[in-house]
């Protein structure tokens, strides 16, 4: 069999051809990517502009045209266009609710911590249920230099231990990890915005507990006047707390009962009040020259800030593989929707380009009927989301093993990210229907029509 003499040519232009639309693809992912992460005032600059150009130009002012006509035929064909609306819809919807999940759980437990209070954990511990503080250290560390007196003079430190304990759920009546934590009188002047909103706080050598007004609301059996029964021994509930942090998931108990009932020796923490700006650093400096120590310090803003760091980032990461994968989706139904416009409306283009109607007006004004519908997706996803889930009440594993009660927080910012994703979207589904009407050639268009 002979070679077609030209096979070779024909195989380097579809092998050009493929690599031209693989650059352009690449092109446009990356252009998403910058599109996404763009601040409001850079997007607001670039949608004045459009409208600048689109008001003051000639071929702007043919591409309003040109989309007018596009806009209100869409009624006409609402059917293919609500496969544009609610397939971007459903991208945000899903975006916006996954990071506002990490929004709000990143939230909790920022507002746990401050700038104001250190922890004091055993060297090298991440967190206080891998952390041991004997009782001998504890005097040692109350004299150290940049801890804060109270009005009696002496040092505002608390001991404190952290066990977890099981409790059945409201939600679906399993047992699920709670933390029961033992504190002393200091735990309250050290934490102001802890408060009790029911019954009374506990007294010292009791078993009495107060409970956190989260932890009420998740699990069963935590009304006031009520026991539960931990290491075989009964629990009298007295108090109910609220907080607005973390600790709303916790339940509160006398250190020096919670000790002995688990057989503990010693704490697994230490919570200080800073004296002044500088007293963490003075704090941190003692510690460092005191041998006998082996401890490390940080500020419980920092030490909450790090509990929360990995699960928001997994909720990030996750959420946005998820929204990429259904903007894929999104993406094709909107190719496909627009070609389908387009075709329909070839004597339409044809005849405005005959009329001396430009590519550049066509195409523009495709990819506006495409973004408009996209900005509606967008608009409807992210009010589903909110509407929804802002505010919404859910629970998940912290550091220490136990269940952190948290709102889902639909923030603004989140909003307009979605609203960028479905831009994103218009932009990259209606661009090549928007070639395609601009290179239609205008006799077979109207032949074919």
């Amino acid at each position: 069999m002979t070679e077609h003499p030209f096979d070779e040519d024909i195989d380097m232009n579809r092998i050009k051809q493929w690599l031209g639309n693989l650059g352009v693809l690449l092109a446009l992912v990356a252009g998403l990517a910058g599109w996404i992460f763009l601040p409001w005032y850079a997007v607001l600059a670039l949608a004045l502009l459009l409208a600048a150009w689109l008001l003051l130009t000639r071929r702007g002012r043919q591409t309003l045209a040109v989309a007018g006509v596009g806009i209100s035929s869409l009624p006409q064909r609402w059917g293919a266009s609500s496969v544009i609306v609610i397939g971007i819809a459903g991208v945000v919807g899903v975006l916006v609710a996954m990071l506002a999940m990490g929004e709000g759980f990143e939230a909790t437990l920022n507002r746990t911590g401050n700038d104001t209070s250190a922890i004091v954990l055993r060297g090298g511990s991440q967190a206080e249920t891998n952390s041991v503080i004997t009782r001998d250290q504890v005097p040692l560390v109350s004299q150290l230099d940049g801890i804060a007196r109270g009005s009696d003079g002496r040092p505002l430190v608390s001991p404190e231990l952290s066990q977890v304990v099981s409790l059945t759920t409201r939600a679906d009546g399993t047992d699920a990890n709670a933390q029961l934590r033992g504190v002393g009188d200091a735990a309250w002047t050290l934490r102001p915005q802890v408060r009790i909103s029911e019954g009374r706080k506990f007294a010292a050598g009791k078993r009495e507990l107060v409970v956190g007004a989260g932890a009420q609301k998740q699990y069963v059996g935590l009304e006031v006047g009520q026991q539960v029964e931990f290491a075989n021994q009964p629990w009298t509930i007295v108090g109910v707390f609220e907080s607005g942090d973390s600790h709303e998931s916790e339940l509160w108990a006398d250190a020096e009962v919670l000790g002995p009932t688990y057989q503990r020796t010693s704490f697994q923490s230490v919570t200080v009040k800073l004296d002044g700006k500088d007293g963490f650093q003075r704090l941190k400096a003692a510690l460092a020259a005191d041998p006998r120590l082996k401890l490390d310090v940080e500020t419980t803003r920092h030490y909450y800030n790090k509990q929360s760091e990995g699960l928001t980032k997994l909720i990030t990461i996750l959420g946005t593989v998820v929204g990429s994968i259904m903007a894929i989706g999104a993406v094709f139904g909107a190719l496909n929707t627009m070609y389908a416009a387009v075709a329909g409306r070839a004597r339409e283009i044809a005849t405005l380009r005959a009329l001396g109607f430009r590519g550049l007006p066509v195409v523009v004004a495709v990819m506006l009927e495409t973004m408009l519908l996209a900005l509606l997706g967008g608009v409807l996803g992210a009010a589903l989301a909110w509407l929804i889930f802002n505010g919404y009440t859910a629970s998940t594993l912290s550091g220490n093993f136990s269940q952190v009660m948290f709102e889902f927080k639909v923030a603004p910012e989140l909003m307009w990210t979605g609203l960028k994703w479905a831009l994103g979207i218009g932009l990259v589904g209606g661009l090549y229907p928007a070639l395609r009407a601009a290179r239609l050639p205008v006799t077979e268009a109207l032949r074919a029509a």
